[in-house]
C-alpha cells in the first residue's frame, strides 16, 4: 500500500523547504577554498586569519571575505580571544543540510522503489 497522496505532498514540501533553507549552506561549501577553510576548522579548531592563511599563497582579506560568506551561511562564526579573532566550525548548519539531503535521498529511494514495482508487473 503507497502512503496517502496528502501525506506524501506535506512530505515533499517540507523537504522542498528545508531544501530553500539549506540553500545557502551548499553555495558557500560549492567554492573551493571555502570548503579547505571548513575542513581545516573541523580538523584543527578555532583559527585566526594568519592560521588559516599559513602556507598558501590566498590573502588574509581573501580569507576573511571567504569566512565571511561562510559565517553569512551559518557554517563559522568569530570568537573574540583578548586581541585576536578565532574563526571556528558551526557544525548545526551543516547538519541540517545533511538532513534535507537525506530527505531527497528518501524520496529518490520511494520513487525508484514505485518504479520498479511497475516495471516488474
Amino acid at each position: 500500500m503507497s502512503p496517502r497522496p496528502e501525506a506524501s505532498g506535506r512530505s515533499a514540501a517540507r523537504a522542498a523547504l528545508a531544501l530553500r533553507k539549506s540553500a545557502p549552506v551548499f553555495a558557500a561549501l560549492g567554492d573551493d577554498t571555502r570548503l579547505r577553510l571548513v575542513a581545516l576548522l573541523c580538523a584543527g579548531g578555532a583559527m585566526s586569519i594568519a592560521q588559516l592563511t599559513l602556507g598558501t599563497d590566498i590573502t588574509r582579506q581573501a580569507v576573511t571575505k571567504h569566512l565571511h560568506v561562510l559565517a553569512d551561511a551559518g557554517l563559522v562564526h568569530d570568537v573574540r580571544q583578548g586581541r585576536e579573532r578565532l574563526w571556528a566550525f558551526a557544525p548545526d548548519r551543516l547538519a541540517e543540510a545533511r538532513r534535507s539531503l537525506d530527505a531527497i535521498a528518501a524520496q529518490w529511494d520511494s520513487a525508484l522503489l514505485r518504479l520498479k514495482s511497475t516495471v516488474e508487473r
